[in-house]
């Protein structure tokens, strides 16, 4: 069970896929559709990681099911999106958190690694989208909310993804001017430094550095995978009926960091609170 702050039955009927959906944002995001009541696909190419997610969200009480899936490969999305169809027959909302990338100066990443990172992050997103698009979300409208990172001035170490997710922020915006006529939203969450499992993937010293770089923001503090759910799921709710073709940061002003007015730690300043 999780908190959310949404109302009960929010999504019930509804088909919700979630790629990267096993661990970490994916997982939290999962819960919290599963927790409004919608029918819940998580999808990865590694089957354990969805296995451990899946009884995550059947403890929870959810209508779960995990499928396999390489977004690299379109085989691979088109049996997945077709078992989709076989089990429930609708496909509301698509969420694309599955991606991956490795830290690394620009100058010592390789053709390969380049590719890898590129064909996950902005081709992968792209096919998988379009064909939810032309199987179900063409006819019957639909949300996409793609999940990318908070690269608005760069992203050192990361220099593949950040040019990846500029993709993807420039898709989300041409795919809602052209199937918005079709009753589809596509928006974007760009996320800031999130305490996350997925940094535990990382070298601990890189850890670290992203720990120490992530309290730039005026709430000195790393965010929570729960704030990125609850944007995820407003972003799919009819509270955002009139939303299409944005990037919102989830960051705790990350973004518009300047020197003139470092973040302080203001966690023992009084609250305001209502009378």
């Amino acid at each position: 069970m999780v908190n959310t702050i949404f109302k009960d039955g929010l999504f019930t009927g509804k088909v919700v896929l979630i790629t990267g959906g096993g661990t970490g944002i994916g997982l939290r995001i999962a819960r919290e559709f599963g927790q409004l009541g919608a029918n819940v696909v998580i999808a990865s190419r590694k089957m354990e990681k969805l296995e451990a997610g899946l009884k995550v969200l059947e403890s929870d009480g959810s209508n779960a099911v995990a499928l396999e899936c390489n977004i690299r490969d379109e085989d691979s999305i088109a049996n997945c999106i077709s078992e989709i169809m076989n089990q429930f027959g609708a496909l509301d909302v698509l969420i694309n958190n599955g991606g991956g990338q490795f830290p690394s100066p620009a100058e010592l990443i390789n053709r390969k690694g380049w590719h890898a990172v590129v064909e996950t992050n902005l081709t992968g997103t792209f096919f998988l989208t379009q064909q939810v698009y032309e199987t179900f979300m063409a006819k019957n409208g639909g949300s996409v909310v793609n999940i990318l990172m908070n690269n608005r001035n760069g992203f050192p170490m990361m220099a593949h993804s950040a040019a990846a997710r500029a993709g993807v922020e420039s898709l989300t915006k041409t795919l809602s001017n052209e199937w918005g006529r079709n009753g589809v939203r596509i928006n974007s969450i760009a996320p800031g430094t999130i305490e996350s499992s997925g940094l535990n993937s990382y070298a601990p010293q890189f850890q670290e550095m992203v720990r120490a770089y992530g309290k730039n923001n005026q709430t000195y503090r790393l965010g929570t995978e729960e704030e990125i759910a609850a944007a995820v799921v407003f972003l799919c709710s009819p509270a955002a009926s009139f939303i299409t073709g944005v990037t919102l940061a989830v960051d705790g002003g990350e973004s518009i960091y300047t020197p003139l007015f470092p973040p302080v730690d203001n966690s023992a300043n009084p609250k305001f609170e209502d009378d």
